[in-house]
């Protein structure tokens, strides 16, 4: 299958998604978390569902430093992500939460508190799912990042920041080991002539992304 044409942005797309769709686009990424003036709505998801554009979602809140990470804190972000998408969005179990590590971690880091991290984020899912499979968990970041914690198991998919000078970025990308890629940032015009910021991604061909409507 061809690669699907996405976006993510932090802002609100209701008013924007048959603008997006006509424009070539086919799904949009948007947030779960503690910050309610990014997160993803059920009327943004529904108005997206309705215009043909297949959502992604990604948490993220803090994480753009090693001292964030943690098994408490996973145990918090996964429990709040999976009310947000089970309770909120009615987002369909099988499809995929990504969790963002959005700096340049170490490998020390990945082996230590993002790899804790993510033990927390599966254990508040098993939790909350009452022991029953829910939602794939992904992760948004660094080749290094996406490959350790794919290959360790702790994240079934991944998404490749747009950060190229990330340890082992280039070597993901050109190995197109991602299931989504993010590209450089980019301003597209969305309804009524509005300028919207935002970052396009691209899906792997072969893979789904873990996409979902309502």
């Amino acid at each position: 299958m061809p690669a699907l044409k996405g976006l993510d942005t932090t802002m609100e797309l209701t008013r924007h998604a048959a603008a997006l769709k006509a424009q070539g686009y086919d799904f949009a990424l948007r947030y779960y978390s503690w910050n309610a003036a990014k997160n993803l709505s059920l009327g943004e998801a529904r108005a997206l569902s309705q215009a043909g554009l297949a959502i992604g979602a990604v948490w993220e809140t803090s994480g753009t430093r090693a001292g964030y990470f943690s098994r408490a804190q996973g145990l918090a972000d996964g429990a709040a992500a999976f009310r947000m998408a089970r309770d909120v969005i009615g987002q369909p179990f099988g499809s995929a939460i990504y969790f963002a590590v959005d700096y340049d971690p170490t490998q020390a880091d990945l082996d230590g508190a993002i790899g804790n991290y993510f033990t927390g984020v599966h254990a508040a899912l098993y939790v909350a799912a009452e022991g029953q499979p829910s939602y794939r968990v992904g992760v948004y970041g660094s080749g290094l990042c996406c490959g350790t914690l794919v290959e360790g198991g702790a994240a079934s998919l991944s998404w490749l920041s747009q950060s190229t000078a990330f340890a082992g970025s280039r070597q993901y990308a050109e190995q197109k080991r991602y299931d989504i890629i993010q590209l450089l940032p980019a301003r597209i015009l969305g309804a009524d002539g509005i300028v919207l910021d935002v970052d396009p991604d691209a899906t792997h061909p072969d893979r789904d992304g873990g996409l979902f409507t309502v």
